[in-house]
């Protein structure tokens, strides 16, 4: 077996972004451009925060120090993900149940019920 690095980069494939609900294709998110504002600039951090992590596993960094920033990335995604919830539940949620669609509570508790596996 050869000593030298593989330094091949694979193309990352391309992820479909849904624009509407998978439950309900009528659905979308409507949130005030600054919460929208606030996630983004949060997920763009988050986002360089991972390529930092390839970088720390490509230069062989210490392991201990891979994993604890793992670990700030999981933590920054819970705050990414605290805030969806709460501002879905607060808005998506509340119309929908105002307008009669109860069946929006099973489609949150699913939700829920994936998010704490």
């Amino acid at each position: 077996m050869s000593n030298t690095k593989h330094t091949a980069k694979r193309a990352a494939k391309p992820q479909k972004v849904p624009e509407q609900s998978t439950s309900c294709p009528t659905k979308k998110a409507h949130h005030p451009e600054r919460l929208k504002s606030e996630m983004i600039k949060r997920l763009h951090r988050i986002e360089g925060q991972v390529r930092g992590l390839s970088k720390m596993v490509e230069e062989d960094v210490y392991c201990d120090d891979i994993l604890h920033q793992i670990m700030a990335v999981d933590s920054a995604l819970g705050g990414v993900k605290k805030t969806l919830l709460k501002a879905h539940v607060e808005g998506c949620v509340v119309e929908q149940l105002r307008s009669g669609d109860a069946k929006v509570i099973d489609e949150l508790m699913a939700t829920m019920t994936k998010m704490m596996k």
